[in-house]
């Protein structure tokens, strides 16, 4: 009589982990299930934008640094004659009377956004956020220079700041007549100041709906456990609210440089950036466009200002990757 035959009990090989379907196969069944008018509109949605992006954003970027190395007058062909290497960047460098007056005035702009404008911003929010009675009407209010153009705004301030019995703020202070008026905009030792007041009258509102959107994003159960430890509404904020607003304050302090970065029309509206109101902007305009024609010139500004308004970006976006990669 045969002997019964005994049962397998090996273990069967496990799976491996990498067995499931990739990622790109994941994604190329999606995509095969779209109809061919999906993907015609995921095309167009996805294509125009990069086609414009590149048409008028980066092909430019990449032409001003070219024209930054000639001496291009914006008339005809550019010839190899026309190319001077580093000649406008050591002219800028060390015989420009107008570039670090120019730049000074950019990092006081930022200085006044990162001290005054900003924080101001985010102490409007902070008390918005505790639903005062007409809340609504004061978010408005703040944010109605936002939605207005820096050049209405810079012609908005001109009529606040024309001397004499016509300005608003020398009405205020009785210096009316024509002996005593301050010329606000006109005095190149005060005008970048006042200019900064102006903008700041946006920026203000900017930061404030920002900063405002973040604290009502913000647990509810994190203000409460704070109340239950004993905590006041200064010590919640610094040491809960604000820890938690991480992501929210890097995307501030990063608009605030950029904006203190790219201003302009407010400067030019006034004076075209002269007498006083230099910055990195005007300059790349008064020497490639109003005045000179001198287009290599400028592009040498532009490029200059293009690497310092990389900085802030980069580590903005180190910063994002190191958290999602965390």
């Amino acid at each position: 009589m045969d002997k019964p035959r005994r049962a397998d009990t090996t273990p069967a090989p496990a799976q491996s982990v990498g067995a499931g379907p990739s990622v790109l196969t994941a994604v190329r069944r999606r995509y095969s299930l779209l109809t061919t008018g999906d993907k015609i509109v995921l095309g167009l949605m996805v294509g125009i934008p990069t086609i414009l992006d590149i048409v008028f954003i980066w092909l430019p970027t990449v032409a001003s640094i070219g024209l930054s190395f000639t001496d291009w007058r914006g008339v005809g062909a550019i010839t190899a004659q026309n190319w001077v290497g580093l000649k406008n960047y050591i002219f800028l460098f060390t015989q420009y009377i107008f570039f670090w007056p120019a730049l000074s005035h950019n990092l006081i702009w930022l200085l006044f956004f990162v001290c005054i404008a900003t924080p101001l911003g985010m102490f409007l929010a902070v008390l918005l956020d505790k639903d005062i009675r007409g809340s609504a009407i004061y978010q408005n209010v703040f944010f109605l220079p936002v939605v207005l153009s820096l050049a209405v705004v810079g012609f908005i301030w001109e009529l606040q700041y024309a001397p004499g019995s016509s300005g608003l703020i020398d009405g205020i202070l009785g210096r009316t007549s024509q002996t005593n008026a301050i010329d606000w905009l006109g005095n190149p030792s005060i005008n970048l100041w006042a200019v900064l007041v102006a903008a700041s009258w946006r920026h203000v509102g900017y930061i404030m709906i920002l900063y405002l959107a973040g604290l009502k994003s913000v647990d509810p159960t994190l203000r409460e456990a704070a109340a239950i430890d004993g905590a006041n509404e200064r010590q919640t904020f610094f040491h809960v609210i604000f820890p938690v607003m991480a992501p929210i304050n890097t995307v501030i302090v990063v608009v605030t440089v950029i904006e203190s970065l790219r201003a302009f029309d407010i400067a030019y509206i006034i004076n075209h950036g002269k007498n006083g109101l230099e910055l990195l902007s005007t300059l790349i305009t008064n020497n490639s466009i109003s005045e000179a024609n001198l287009i290599g010139f400028g592009s040498s500004i532009a490029v200059v200002l293009l690497v310092i308004s990389l900085v802030p970006i980069i580590v903005y976006l180190s910063r994002v990757m190191r958290e999602q990669a965390s």
